[in-house]
């Protein structure tokens, strides 16, 4: 069964998961939006900070959303669109 994901996550000063559930395998396109007032920090896989300006965007094939972590500007939000085909 194939579901779609649809989601914005509203950012905070410290990391949190692109998911609330431990394992939410999906293929998504993950956007910081041009209307951000500062960069989103993911944690790198050998934890240190990796930025991504406002505007930025890159798709991932089948991920686990609860690896990929954000903190950045509170109120500044990231987007994700795909599903789990």
């Amino acid at each position: 069964m194939n579901n779609v994901v649809m989601r914005k996550v509203v950012v905070t000063a410290s990391y949190q998961p692109l998911s609330a559930k431990s394992r939410e395998v999906a293929s998504v396109e993950v956007s910081t939006p041009p209307t951000n007032t500062a960069v989103v920090f993911f944690r790198g896989d050998d934890g240190t900070d990796v930025p991504w300006v406002p505007g930025e965007y890159h798709g991932f094939k089948r991920i686990n959303l609860a690896d990929l972590k954000v903190k950045g500007m509170p109120g500044d939000v990231v987007t994700l669109v795909g599903g789990t085909w």
